[in-house]
């Protein structure tokens, strides 16, 4: 049974169309088996092969003339920023003057050991690596001097941290998880990143640290190399490194982009630096090769900011340290990556959060435009203007400092650039079995569904098959909960004893008492998709998403968005091998459901139309419970409770079906 929370009882495209964003004709019924669909991506291996070990050396330029981006040195480059940033930047540094050094002991680290917490440390290390990025950006901008001795402060205590990653991630070293063993340097997510802003630091201001001693600047060098250059040269049995043959995620462009921009900055060694590249693509490689032809994100919206939106801060870095020669941008399934945040969009800040993501998200929007610009592709230039001030008004750039000063010197551009939602009219990634489809295109207006199929062991999976959203006039009325604050349960072995992770909290069928179970053998099968302008239907059977005491012979879900009467059907029919005492279907929502008339759901939206629910109240009983939510994290998306509709039918027959109507 359900794990329950406290609750209350009341393709490659090469041409596409805007409309129709896969396949070329989204009206094709494409089973998601096919080569359409995946093809063999497993060795495409595309950027080794077009720039292969031999040749890297004829296109990097020597670190002594790599010039990415203006030096703290260069005083007009950084005079020359909107006077609104620079006051604003001017502002956070001086705000951080008045801040001290927070310390970081063993015991806090042990937290994640001994009781499961890992956000009492990791707060204490985000303030630590923010108040250090705040203050280098300060001092660019007012080249004075001001922040330097609180600058060296920050670099002297980051260097002798005995660990610049996270507790939760040090399961790759020999000694396990506990303290970290400073003789084993394990490169982890945040070990890189505090690598890149030690690295960016040394190129903005390394003759104002010199010159207070060259101890600093070389003391940078040799700490970054030790924890990060060796051992991503040396070592080939990190996971996300991709040479196992295991799947990567989110990992592998993130760390590589940090390594990447160490080496390309920091490393004297032209050999050694040449070698990093090179190791780098083949990392990358690892990446690409996992990735259906359509670039679909099976880890979500959220980490698309680290998987796709990291591949390209690795292939902005090389476009720009080849002057151009080397261009990954030129590859089609790189647009297609790209353009994955465009196509789970649904409106404003709300995105289709399948996976471990939040539902309401504020996205990198200079990241998008920027990318966009590299492929010369106008949808993604123009959602990404648009995010980019959705939250923050001015758009004053936040972020790590690799994206964040790229973003300072991008502002007024970004400012006068044209602003449109990408609002989609259909979307269909058969890579990860994702479809989305509206009513019009270019328009938040009447219903908006979406749904999966897939699989129940992708990246930052949920069990969640056959999972679907409703959205009415761009808000949320049948929605996926997300995720919650990551602890040790979260990425361990009982991570599916977190409701927010099981199928009954999902808008998946219970089969008797039966939820879906986690592996990639619990899938969907036979999935089907077509769209046209009347109409788009999904189509898959969940059966084998569920373990064999579920006693389900077939479960064939079929969702349609008619266009012309605004309205979803959900259509269920099933069989079963064997008697169950009842069979469930979930709805979760953070409308609070009324109940107008028999066969009836009436879902309350913050403003605008209800949300009617139709089905068969001869088949199916209703029950609401009310879910608190006290995470700070799901608070962020949906306040402080959500609602889940039950639909229960009481000794069914072996076989039968119902239908649910969602209108406005």
């Amino acid at each position: 049974m359900p794990n329950r929370p406290a609750v209350r009882y009341k393709f490659f495209m090469m041409q596409f169309t805007r409309r129709n964003f896969f396949a070329g004709s989204a009206a094709l019924m494409i089973p998601v088996g096919s080569a359409n669909a995946r093809g063999d991506s497993s060795q495409r291996n595309l950027l080794s092969n077009a720039w292969p070990a031999d040749s890297i050396a004829g296109h990097l330029k020597p670190r002594s003339s790599f010039h990415p981006l203006p030096t703290a040195a260069e005083r007009n480059d950084w005079k020359g920023l909107p006077e609104d940033l620079r006051e604003a930047a001017l502002h956070t540094g001086e705000s951080q003057l008045k801040t001290s050094w927070e310390v970081l002991p063993a015991t806090l680290f042990l937290e994640y050991r001994r009781n499961g917490n890992r956000s009492d440390y990791e707060k204490v290390r985000d303030d630590r690596r923010g108040k250090l990025e705040d203050l280098v950006i300060a001092e660019c901008v007012e080249g004075q001097g001001r922040f330097v001795d609180e600058i060296i402060n920050g670099i002297w205590l980051t260097c002798e941290e005995t660990f610049w990653g996270l507790p939760a991630h040090l399961g790759a070293q020999k000694a396990g998880i506990g303290l970290p063993d400073v003789s084993e340097p394990i490169v982890d997510l945040f070990a890189a990143e505090t690598a890149s802003l030690l690295a960016w630091t040394q190129y903005e201001l390394g003759d104002s640290l010199a010159r207070v001693s060259p101890l600093i600047p070389e003391r940078i060098r040799l700490e970054i190399d030790r924890r990060v250059l060796t051992p991503c040269l040396t070592r080939d049995d990190f996971s996300w490194m991709g040479f196992s043959g295991r799947p990567v995620n989110n990992w592998n462009p993130w760390i590589s982009s940090n390594w990447l921009t160490s080496a390309l900055l920091i490393e004297r060694d032209e050999a050694r630096r040449q070698a990093a590249v090179s190791k780098i693509l083949r990392c990358l490689d690892n990446f690409l090769n996992g990735y259906a032809d359509d670039g679909g994100c099976d880890e979500g919206p959220s980490y698309w900011g680290r998987a796709g939106g990291s591949l390209f801060d690795c292939l902005d870095l090389l476009h720009r340290v080849t002057g151009g020669a080397c261009d990954g941008f030129s590859f089609p399934l790189v647009h297609q990556i790209g353009l994955y945040i465009c196509r789970a969009h649904i409106y404003n800040e709300w995105y289709t959060n399948f996976a471990d993501a939040p539902a309401r998200l504020y996205t990198d929007g200079d990241l998008v435009y920027r990318f966009g610009q590299r492929l010369g592709d106008q949808l993604m230039m123009e959602h990404g203007a648009f995010a980019a001030f959705l939250r923050n008004k001015r758009g004053i750039p936040e972020g790590s400092i690799g994206r964040r000063l790229p973003a300072l010197f991008n502002l007024a551009a970004l400012r006068q650039a044209p602003r449109s939602q990408a609002l989609l009219r259909d979307v269909w990634l058969p890579g990860i079995q994702v479809m989305s489809a509206r009513c019009r295109d270019r328009s938040e207006k009447g219903l908006f569904l979406a749904a999966q199929g897939g699989n129940n062991g992708e990246s930052h999976n949920h069990n969640d098959v056959g999972n679907f959203l409703v959205y009415a006039d761009g808000q949320p009325a049948i929605i996926d909960v997300g995720v919650g604050t990551y602890t040790a349960k979260t990425f361990g072995p009982h991570r599916y004893d977190i409701w927010t992770m099981q199928s009954a909290y999902h808008n998946c069928p219970t089969i008797g008492g039966t939820m879906q179970s986690a592996g990639r053998q619990f899938t969907a099968s036979n999935v089907r998709y077509h769209a046209d302008d009347t109409s788009a239907e999904f189509h898959l059977n969940l059966a084998t998403a569920y373990p064999a005491e579920a006693h389900v012979e077939h479960w064939n879900r079929t969702l349609r968005l008619n266009r012309e009467k605004n309205e979803i059907e959900l259509l269920d029919e099933y069989a079963l091998q064997q008697s169950a005492r009842t069979l469930t279907l979930t709805l979760m929502t953070p409308c609070n459901p009324s109940m107008p008339a028999p066969g009836e759901l009436s879902l309350a939206l913050p403003s605008g139309k209800p949300v009617r629910i139709r089905y068969d109240a001869g088949s199916l009983k209703p029950a609401v419970e009310e879910i608190r939510l006290e995470d700070a994290r799901l608070r962020a998306s949906w306040g402080d409770r959500l609602f889940r509709i039950l639909l229960r039918a009481e000794g069914p027959a072996l076989k039968a079906s119902w239908t649910l109507r969602f209108t406005q």
